[in-house]
């Protein structure tokens, strides 16, 4: 028997006799036993810490050689396979502005992959200014005729092949139709506010990086980035929307930024039924510069 076991069957049985006879008796497990009990407590939370990045790291692995080519969302739009597309205000967005205005007016917002998303309107309308970036322009038309909104339409020098779209008269939302990654603050600035609804979870798994540095080079010091992801069984389903777990959002925002999770909620609809999965949550985080006025 060894010294272990018998360690502890001997403060069992004291325990055991204290009880039957109604004796409190208080016991020191010593020095040798307590720090042997708390070692391997350690490396079974490190063990199951350990497991769950390997597993996370397979899951991930299971989307790293998805691609998507530009064309092939250039084709969705064409045939119109947009279920992507809302035609209200997202609720995340709706339910979580105030901690992304954080008080401020006026505040000008970055739509990645903007598509025709109504949020635009609906922020503009608030006295806010929108900037989009999207790769169809025939999503970039039809927000402006959908809202019965006027535009101009001019080449980005900037940009060889891309144009911007420009509300009329009022110039507070503007458009640009171009590759994402072409995209810089030398081309409209930073901004306050980025409202990150569906780019980052359509995006080429292999590109988050560099995703990560531009939405990071994009965000002014007061910038509130709010984040849309979702979490599925990559086993199931392929993507796009892809998997991104929380773990990986930490990952590539957390060196130079604060995280916040605001909100997890269960998003199962038939939408996801049909792609096969049996469990799909939607996350919702707050992205901020580390040292910025954003964090007060």
């Amino acid at each position: 028997m060894n010294d272990d076991f018998t360690g502890c069957l001997l403060v069992w049985c004291g325990f055991l006799n204290s009880w039957v006879n109604g004796i409190p008796v208080k016991y020191n497990l010593g020095p040798s036993l307590s720090s042997r009990v708390d070692q391997r407590a350690g490396d079974r939370a490190r063990s199951t810490s350990d497991s769950a990045q390997v597993n996370i790291s397979r899951m991930l692995g299971q989307q790293a050689e998805r691609v998507m080519a530009l064309g092939e969302w250039e084709e969705r739009w064409q045939q119109d396979r947009i279920g992507f597309h809302q035609p209200t205000v997202h609720r995340m967005l709706e339910k979580n502005l105030d901690k992304v205005l954080n008080g401020r007016t006026g505040v000008r917002f970055f739509f990645p992959l903007c598509g025709k998303a109504i949020d635009m309107k609906w922020l503009a309308d608030q006295g806010h200014s929108v900037v989009g970036v999207e790769i169809s322009e025939k999503g970039i038309q039809q927000f402006f005729e959908e809202n019965n909104m006027t535009f101009s339409e001019e080449p980005v020098p900037e940009i060889p092949g891309a144009k911007v779209f420009r509300q009329n008269p009022e110039k507070n939302i503007s458009l640009y139709q171009c590759d994402l990654f072409q995209f810089s603050s030398s081309i409209a600035g930073r901004f306050g506010a980025i409202w990150d609804r569906g780019s980052l979870v359509a995006i080429n798994p292999k590109d988050r990086e560099k995703y990560a540095a531009l939405i990071v080079s994009l965000m002014d010091n007061d910038c509130r980035y709010l984040l849309d992801t979702f979490l599925y069984n990559p086993d199931q389903y392929r993507g796009p929307p892809f998997f991104v777990p929380d773990e990986q959002v930490r990952s590539l925002f957390g060196s130079s930024c604060n995280v916040e999770l605001l909100q997890s909620v269960d998003a199962l609809t038939d939408r996801q039924r049909d792609w096969g999965l049996d469990s799909f949550m939607e996350n919702i985080h707050l992205i901020t510069l580390k040292n910025s006025s954003a964090t007060k």
